[in-house]
This record gives structure tokens, C-alpha cells and sequence, in this order.
């Protein structure tokens, strides 16, 4: 990892011309400001300004602080072609010098070091279902997908390989870990996977994917869509999440199974995420199985080393993977903790994004670990 020290020094020795200091609003959508490399200082030691009345549509909101965190810097390999441009996430302060409670990034930092305390180690890795359309003349997407090949098939049916090649050359460059890539089963439908990692870098991966997608689809002519249901009768767009657990594995289950009603407002935010449940292996029931793709867990084979794997189905692109990632650990820990068992009664997932709204209001769970604006902001 990174230091302070190390990003001064690569600075120095690199030709780095601009900084992006990289932060997110509470749905996860990517913020950026750039400073020159002459400011690295201040905003290392003082942190640099910005408006957070405008960033999180609050007018009683003043100034907020970006202090950038340096384990995450990566270049940005697109954008380097006549001087090094750098990537750093940032936490987000108040005035008063403390974290700001919309900071979505910091909340899943307490949660990992909540679990971290109680003993429960858990390993993230997610799987990202997206469309590549052709853009029309004005550059505005059309609804005409690249290709129309179908699941793992090969060129020249796919015509998305040499896509999927850049984006991967990318996310090596900038030092995240794609694991594989394919076609998936829609037209011009596409899946690359991450290998597990830690929460925090796992939610900085699914971050950064995004942005590297939609950046070289445009690139060449497309755009990248990752909305839950593209085509109305064709799969949607998933964001399946791939747990390794340790210990207390059933208990762990059982925690996420008994809190995703609750979760689910936060794991499918938009109202086309509730068009894709129960439909074209997309899940529809909050049970577990190994085979069943109803259910919203599925159990995976276990590890060599004897570690155990769920895969949590439900999730779509359109979350804040820091929230969801962050309900994901306290859900689980919650089953650890009150020693759950696996139920034997599945209901369905909510059907509509009211339902999940009324679920996540009425949560004793959400309104514990869900900061009360936060809360509000996504039942509007």
C-alpha cells in the first residue's frame, strides 16, 4: 500500500500534471475535483474544499473537506498521455474536523472495524452484468446492442472481446483485480468478475469499474449501460456478490437472509430494479440454496483451505456498493451474534421499490447503521 510519503515521491518522480481527488454522493455516483501537484500538501494536512451543500443537495450544508487516502492512489491510464494524471479516494470532513455522516465510504471503514472486533472475516467479490449499446450520431446511446451472441460465445458473434480486453488492461494498470470476462446471456450483454478481496478494496474496485467501463465504451463508439433491466424481455443486469466467511458460516446466512427485506431499498434503489426479480434466473425468493437460482443466496462449493462461499444474488449495479457492502457485514454479524438459524419458510423479495422503501423505514436494523438523512434521501 501506499503512503503519504510514496504519493509525494511518485509525484515528484512520475511528471504527475494533475491530482483527481475522487469521493461519492449517498447513491455511489462518482465526484471528482483536480488540484495540481503543488497542493498535495494542503490536502494531505488541511484537506481541500468544496461545496456540500450542492454535492449533497442539502442548502444547510457549508464547506466539507476531501483529505485523500493514499493506499488508493492508481494512475489513470487513459488520461496519462502527456504528463501522469493520479487517482486518490478521499474521506470527506465537516468543518469541525469530523467525518461527515453522508460519507458513505467512511460507514463501511466502521462497519469492517466493527466486525474486525467481533472476530468475523469476511471476503468480497462481485460479478458485473452490463449492455454495450452503439451510441447514435449525436452521441446519445441508441437502443441497438453491439452484438447479438449469447452466453460465453466467441467471436465473431461477440463482438464485445476486444472491449472487455481494454477495460481489463485498465483495471490491471490501475492495480485492481479482474478475475475473468465473457459474454453473458442478453444481446450485446457482458459479465467481468473480481477476485475476492477485502471490503473496503472490493467497494473501491466496484467503484472504479464502473467509471473504466463507461470510459471506454465511449471510447469506441458505445455506451455502457448497467441499469437493471436494459431490455424489457431479456436478462437484466446483476451485481452478484461473492461472500468467503471463516467461522459461524450458517449464522451468517441467516443474519443477511433475516435483515434483506430490510437491505434490499439499498441493494436495488431504482424502480426497473424490481422489473428483474424472479425473472431469467434473476432471484425472487429471500431463501438459499445450491441450485435453486430463485433464491437470493446461493451456496457455492467450499474452498480448498476449507473456507465457505455464498454468492448473494440480488444486488444490483445501481447500489452504492459502500452502503450495501456495509449492510451486507452488519447483516451477517447480526446472525452471528444472536446465533440465527437458517429458516425453513422463504417469502419473496419486495416486488416494487415501495415496498422496499416501507421495509427499510420501518427497520430497527436500517435505522441503526443507516445515518437518519441517509435514510430519508433514499425514501423520497
Amino acid at each position: 500500500m501506499y503512503s503519504k510519503e510514496d504519493v509525494i515521491n511518485y509525484i515528484e518522480e512520475e511528471n504527475v500534471k494533475f491530482i483527481r481527488l475522487t469521493f461519492f454522493n449517498v447513491y455511489g455516483k462518482q465526484k471528482n475535483i483536480s488540484i495540481q501537484p503543488s497542493e498535495i500538501y494542503k490536502a494531505f494536512n488541511q484537506g481541500i474544499v468544496i461545496d456540500g451543500s450542492s454535492v449533497f443537495e442539502n442548502e444547510e450544508l457549508c464547506d466539507l473537506y476531501l483529505v485523500p487516502d493514499a493506499t488508493t492512489m492508481c494512475t489513470v491510464p487513459w488520461r496519462s498521455f502527456d504528463g501522469t494524471v493520479i487517482r486518490m479516494y478521499c474521506d470527506i470532513y465537516t468543518e469541525e474536523g469530523e467525518h461527515f455522516e453522508q460519507d458513505t465510504r467512511y460507514l463501511l471503514k466502521k462497519a469492517i472495524l466493527e466486525a474486525k472486533e467481533a472476530g468475523l472475516e469476511v471476503d468480497f467479490g462481485s460479478k458485473f452484468e452490463f449492455y454495450l449499446f452503439h451510441q447514435k450520431e449525436d452521441g446519445n446511446p441508441s437502443q441497438i446492442p453491439l452484438d447479438y451472441a449469447g452466453y460465453m460465445d466467441i467471436a465473431p458473434e461477440d463482438k464485445g472481446e476486444d472491449v472487455r480486453r481494454q477495460i481489463c488492461f485498465y483495471m490491471d494498470e490501475m492495480g485492481l483485480g479482474p478475475e475473468s470476462s465473457h459474454h453473458e446471456c442478453g444481446p450485446g450483454q457482458n459479465e467481468i468478475d473480481f477476485h475476492s478481496s477485502p471490503a473496503l478494496i472490493a467497494a473501491d474496485e466496484a467503484a472504479t469499474f464502473k467509471w473504466v467501463v463507461r470510459t471506454v465504451a465511449q471510447a469506441n463508439g458505445l455506451y455502457a449501460d448497467f441499469s437493471p433491466k436494459p431490455i424489457e424481455k431479456s436478462p437484466g443486469n446483476s451485481m452478484a456478490v461473492k461472500l468467503t466467511v471463516k467461522n459461524n458460516f450458517e449464522s451468517f446466512i441467516a443474519g443477511i437472509l433475516y435483515h434483506i427485506e430490510e437491505m434490499t431499498l439499498f441493494l436495488n434503489p431504482v424502480k426497473e430494479s424490481y422489473r428483474r426479480f424472479g425473472l431469467q434466473k434473476a432471484p425472487g425468493l429471500m431463501g438459499y440454496s445450491k441450485t435453486d437460482r430463485q433464491q437470493v443466496i446461493r451456496v457455492l462449493p467450499t474452498l480448498p483451505d476449507g473456507r465457505k462461499r455464498i454468492e448473494l444474488r440480488s444486488a444490483d449495479n445501481m447500489c452504492n456498493p459502500y452502503i450495501a457492502y456495509m449492510l451486507i457485514l452488519y447483516a451477517g454479524l447480526a446472525g452471528i451474534q444472536q446465533k440465527m438459524e437458517l429458516p425453513d419458510v422463504f417469502n419473496r423479495l419486495p416486488e416494487t421499490l415501495s415496498e422496499a422503501k416501507k421495509a427499510a423505514k420501518n427497520s430497527e436494523f436500517i435505522k441503526k447503521h443507516v445515518p437518519e438523512i441517509i435514510l430519508e434521501t433514499y425514501c423520497k
